[in-house]
């Protein structure tokens, strides 16, 4: 079999969760698989008491993590809420590998997403061949968390259907979730939770009733706070990604991770880094996320099509990609920044000239 593209967190951080496990002091709660300190330690990163170093998984305000964990002690569901590519997934993701050793037992929300695949459905060729049967039931990720005291994750709840939404409140209130078609209901054991993403570019397509709301202690993941925090997050994940993708690259010098990532803060922000310059903003989110992207695309064409170091040609045409949605509105605005920044920014000559080129 080839190697992975992607592992789940539980595989790729292995030998963290399984050290953070031996060093363990605090007190576990039931069918978690570390205390609530460890899994902090396990997303913030930080030294154990035999020396090894557990890499940081989300740098941010460790308290932010800290309520997100605690809330999951509790019998309160967590919602993550905040901008595209603020990490919600990312952060979902490495609280389930570190509580319940398990992230997969995931429901993708879309506007298709049904009430079957939150509850349960129905394998139809057996429910036509038998009737309702223990058989015939087809369990979703929700009902086997349930059942086996884990963390399920729900990605974009918002983007579910009000009526579907709903379907969670006994779950979550309840903790036991009704199967009247067997004359049976299916009672949660303790560890059992919800974690569900959900971002403010929806707010308003489906939002959650005010019953839904008070099952979930919502916590707010914010773009990174400064310049040199949001480097380290691109740079991070860029050599996470090098190491799996194996590009035939050089490491990309931090210098061209800081160009990128003051590209997006500015036009972000709407306003040079000093203040001095007023932008107009572009309709896209210009994401931390988008911004690894940007640097992992121009090193692969780096590797393929370039000399293997990492340059403003390589970096150009994804960031024009990243910027340019609308074709006209953000086009007028992607011009408007290299004239009035970009030319003028001393060490930055060689961005403007591949931009022009691109136009």
């Amino acid at each position: 079999m080839g190697l992975l593209l992607r592992q789940h967190a539980e595989q790729q951080f292995e030998e963290e969760l399984y050290e953070l496990k031996k060093n363990e002091t605090n007190k576990v709660p039931e069918n978690w698989q570390l205390s609530p300190q460890s899994v902090v330690t396990y997303l913030m990163g930080g030294k154990l008491a035999n020396g090894f170093e557990v890499t940081p998984k989300y740098i941010g305000h460790r308290r932010l993590i800290e309520i997100a964990v605690a809330t999951l002690v509790t019998d309160r569901a967590l919602l993550l809420y905040g901008l595209p590519g603020t990490a919600k997934s990312w952060v979902s993701e490495h609280l389930a590998a570190a509580i319940s050793g398990d992230s997969t037992l995931i429901v993708q929300g879309t506007a298709g997403t049904g009430e079957e695949a939150i509850r349960y459905g129905w394998n139809y060729a057996k429910l036509l061949a038998e009737g309702p049967s223990e058989g015939a039931l087809v369990q979703t990720p929700v009902m086997r968390a349930m059942k086996d005291g884990k963390l399920a994750r729900i990605e974009e709840l918002t983007r579910v259907g009000s009526d579907v939404q709903d379907t969670l409140i006994t779950i979550l209130s309840e903790k036991t979730l009704p199967i009247p078609e067997l004359d049976r209901e299916i009672q949660a054991i303790r560890g059992f939770n919800v974690i569900a993403t959900a971002n403010n570019r929806d707010k308003g397509v489906n939002d959650l009733s005010s019953a839904l709301k008070r099952r979930f202690n919502t916590v707010i993941l914010p773009l990174p706070d400064t310049i040199d925090e949001e480097i380290d997050i691109v740079r991070r994940r860029v050599e996470s990604f090098e190491a799996v993708m194996d590009l035939p690259a050089e490491k990309p010098a931090l210098e061209e991770i800081r160009r990128v990532v003051t590209i997006f803060r500015e036009l972000r922000q709407g306003a040079t880094e000093d203040g001095k310059t007023k932008l107009k903003t572009p309709s896209g989110t210009l994401s931390t996320a988008e911004a690894i992207s940007v640097v992992n695309n121009g090193l692969a064409m780096s590797g393929y099509f370039g000399d293997g170091r990492l340059n403003a040609t390589d970096l150009v045409s994804g960031i024009i990609g990243a910027v340019v949605k609308d074709p006209v509105q953000d086009q007028v605005i992607w011009q408007e920044y290299l004239e009035t920044v970009v030319k003028g920014r001393d060490g930055w000559k060689d961005i403007y000239r591949a931009s022009r080129e691109m136009l």
